[in-house]
């Protein structure tokens, strides 16, 4: 039993041990717990243990350099400290005792409150509230306690100094906010600070409240605007003695209106004047006693006030297409507001052409602006823009003359604008106004931008411009006289580099002849401007041929080729170098293709031209007889023919059977035609009559000499199945008398007269026996068609 109790009693004073919690050393510091910033101070130890103690600070513990004091008491020096630490002291051969430790806080002592300043709010005519504001420093880093003492003097009466407890958190200015009467005239306030190293107390001050007092802001009504007026209501619970009145329009900047300085209560509603029509306005206000400070400013208001018709012409513009296969346009821009007045309902467009007497007007929708005109001489395009009160002033342009001027253009560019300068003109009238116009090339009437000047200008900033995309475009100049010249200038560009395809291409073949056609690069590929393209024609042999071609050509034709298979490429360039090949073409050129083409065409053309030409029958038969002509060697002689022989041996007659004809004519209803020989005088030129045959001698002899004849033959046809007719005479005629056109003329009328009466050919040369007097027979007789032809001809 005695030994249960004394474990019992053991355990106890264990356990009350360990609750306690014995303590190994105990730790302190020479400046205490709570210590200012960047000082110095020590730390000490002293252990209950007889064993070496050590010391430790931070979390984890780390080891410090301590000095011994004594057998029993280390320490610790800590120099210009800057954050809270935690110090520890542990003995090193006791495990059962606890360590010793102390946490060290460091700060400032609070600031003296600087921009003490406070402001009396009239709530009403009663009383009002006191804001008191002020900088409290610098950050203390410890608890501070701070508090504002207020003290009152109404008439005679001052009363005792108050406390108001002021939060201190956050890091910002601090203010305390308390209620003060109407009847009170003067308030005296001072701030007390406090933490644990130390109190500091500001100076009071005193403020009069007439001097610091302020005016709720003022509730504003709802503003009711005309075209260049707004009035609104001011509401205020305190009677003020001056009102400002602040407005602007859009971006711009607050405008003040003139002070008023009479009781508002006889001035219920204000009204502001000389507004801008069809402008959204932004009002505010604010109110102050006789004396004292200026209200906040009271919540803004807005409103459009109304419009009016379109006070100032629109900015018109007119361009024609640089290839001329659109039509004209009349461009305009859409005017500002201060211009417009209003909202643009549409325009109307008026286009007078007085060669042609049109006259027409078109209403065009708000959300266009440009219009196609017809091409007229002298005409004229007048523009008006329409809003709910009326049309603007008409703004005209006539087709202006491009006339060539001798003025330079010059063009610098940026990286982000270009700058077109000129020189002034050496004329005897002065410019009366500039206009700028610019566009991506090939993109007039898509894009086209412009920019009006005055006459002294001597330059323009264009911006907007956008990288890799080429520009061109024009500077006009405009007289008082009405007249216009124009000086143009093109390839500009702010940043660019070589093409990144190259063209599309398509060939086409002439025999030995090529004739290539392209296409102008896509805008987004060409980066920049083209100044040309190059044609690459490599042969089977591998030679290699470069053609250079400007860059607003789009076909080139490369001469005749030898035969060979040639390769056909092309590439575009700008001014930074040369883009990629583009597709690649082989062709073949063979052997005489040419030549072949040539003989093809002259053939099918010369048969051509002898058909048209065989329609006419005195050209077919001059032809006829042309062609006989050039056939002198094989011309028979007429004595050595069959006929000639028969005629010689029926002495001097000859008979001649006709043949069946085809005519509807029956034989019994023909008649012989007689053929008479007439005998003229001989010429120089004589025919021996040794070389005759006896009969025809012997006549010759008896009779006067006569000359060499000619033969002329014609046959006339007739047929009643067919619409062609052949003519033929036999006649013998002088040689002296072939260019007797008049009897020529008498024999053709007769012939035309005895077909008329009746009479009607066969189809070979006689119808019947002819006869020849005298003993002439065809050995003296010469056919000579050539003569007749050149004579007749």
């Amino acid at each position: 039993m005695s030994q249960t109790c004394s474990v019992l009693i053991a355990a106890a004073l264990l356990v009350v041990q360990l609750c306690m919690g014995e303590k190994s050393c105990t730790i302190w510091s020479s400046a205490g717990a709570v210590v200012q910033r960047d000082t110095s101070f020590d730390v000490y130890c002293t252990f209950n243990c007889k064993c070496r103690g050590s010391m430790y600070s931070g979390h984890p513990s780390t080891p410090q350099n301590y000095t011994e004091l004594n057998s029993t008491t280390i320490y610790f020096k800590v120099v210009n400290i800057t954050k809270n630490r935690t110090y520890s002291c542990q003995c090193s051969c006791s495990t059962t005792l606890d360590p010793c430790g102390l946490d060290i806080f460091t700060g400032y002592v609070p600031d003296s409150p600087k921009n003490l300043s406070c402001i009396y709010k009239v709530l009403n005519n009663k009383s009002g509230d006191v804001l008191c504001t002020w900088n409290r420093g610098r950050q203390t880093f410890l608890r501070d306690k701070t508090q504002l003492w207020l003290s009152t003097l109404a008439g005679n009466h001052t009363s005792k100094p108050e406390p108001h407890n002021v939060s201190s958190k956050g890091t910002g200015p601090l203010s305390v906010t308390f209620t003060v009467l109407r009847s009170v005239q003067l308030i005296s306030v001072c701030v007390k600070a406090c933490n644990e190293l130390g109190p500091v107390v500001n100076a009071t001050v005193e403020y009069s409240l007439t001097d610091i007092a302020m005016p709720l802001p003022p509730v504003l009504g709802r503003p009711e605007c005309s075209s260049r007026e707004c009035v609104f209501t001011v509401e205020q619970p305190v009677r003020t003695q001056n009102l400002q009145i602040q407005y602007k329009a859009a971006e711009q900047k607050w405008t003040s209106h003139p002070d008023l300085s009479v009781p508002m209560s006889s001035v219920p509603a204000q009204s502001i004047s000389s507004l801008e029509p069809y402008s959204l306005y932004h009002f505010k206000v604010r109110s102050r006693f006789s004396t004292g400070l200026w209200s906040q400013w009271s919540t803004n208001i807005s409103s459009w006030t109304q419009e009016e018709a379109p006070a100032k012409e629109l900015d018109v513009w007119y361009a024609e297409s640089e290839c001329g296969s659109k039509s004209p346009r009349v461009y305009w821009k859409k005017p500002q507001i201060s211009i417009a007045r209003g909202k643009i309902l549409g325009y109307r467009v008026r286009v007078y052409c007085p060669g042609s007497g049109l006259d027409r007007v078109t209403n065009i929708s708000q959300d266009d602006r440009n219009y196609s005109v017809p091409t007229c001489a002298n005409g004229e395009v007048t523009v008006w823009a329409r809003n709910s009160k009326g049309l603007s002033p008409p703004a005209t342009i006539t087709h202006h003359t491009k006339a060539k001027s001798s003025q330079d253009v010059q063009v610098t560019t940026g990286i982000h604008n270009v700058t077109i300068s000129w020189r002034e003109p050496e004329t005897a009238l002065l410019p009366a106004s500039y206009v700028v116009e610019w566009y991506p090339e090939g993109q007039k009437l898509e894009e086209l931008r412009w920019v009006r000047l005055g006459g002294s200008e001597g330059h323009a900033v264009i911006t907007g411009i956008k990288p890799f995309e080429c520009y061109r475009g024009a500077v006009y100049v405009f007289y008082s006289d009405s007249s216009v010249t124009r000086m143009v200038f093109s390839g500009v560009t702010t940043l660019e580099s070589a093409p990144e395809v190259g063209p599309s291409f398509q060939e086409t073949f002439e025999g030995q002849i090529v004739k290539v056609t392209w296409t102008e690069l896509p805008r987004s590929k060409q980066r920049g401007c083209i100044t040309n393209y190059t044609i690459y024609l490599e042969n089977s042999s591998g030679h290699l041929q470069r053609y250079s071609v400007p860059a607003s050509v789009r076909t080139y034709v490369i001469q005749p080729l030898s035969p060979a298979v040639y390769s056909l490429w092309m590439t575009a360039s700008t001014a930074e170098g040369e883009g990629p090949m583009g597709q690649q073409m082989k062709f073949l050129i063979q052997q005489g293709t040419l030549l072949t083409n040539v003989l093809v065409f002259g053939a099918i053309a010369l048969i051509v031209v002898i058909v048209c030409l065989c329609h006419f029958s005195a050209v077919n038969q001059k032809f006829w007889v042309f062609c006989q002509c050039l056939m002198l060697d094989v011309v028979p002689d007429p004595a050595n023919s069959k006929w000639a022989k028969e005629c010689t041996h029926e002495k001097g007659k000859m008979n001649l059977q006709q043949q069946h004809s085809n005519s509807s004519t029956t034989e019994e209803e023909e008649e012989p035609i007689l053929v008479d020989i007439e005998e003229l005088p001989r010429q120089s030129g004589n025919i021996s009559t040794s070389q005759l045959p006896p009969q025809i001698s012997q006549s010759l002899d008896a009779t006067p000499p006569y000359p060499a004849t000619t033969y002329i033959k014609s046959l006339s046809h007739d047929s009643d199945s067919s619409d062609h007719t052949q003519s033929t005479t036999v006649d013998y005629i002088s040689s002296h008398c072939l260019g007797d056109m008049e009897e020529d003329q008498e024999e053709e009328d007769q012939e035309e007269e005895e077909e008329r009466l009746g009479f009607s050919p066969s189809h070979h040369l006689f119808s019947g026996p002819m006869s020849f007097g005298g003993k002439l027979t065809l050995d003296a007789v010469k056919i000579d068609f050539c003569s007749d032809f050149f004579q007749d001809g």
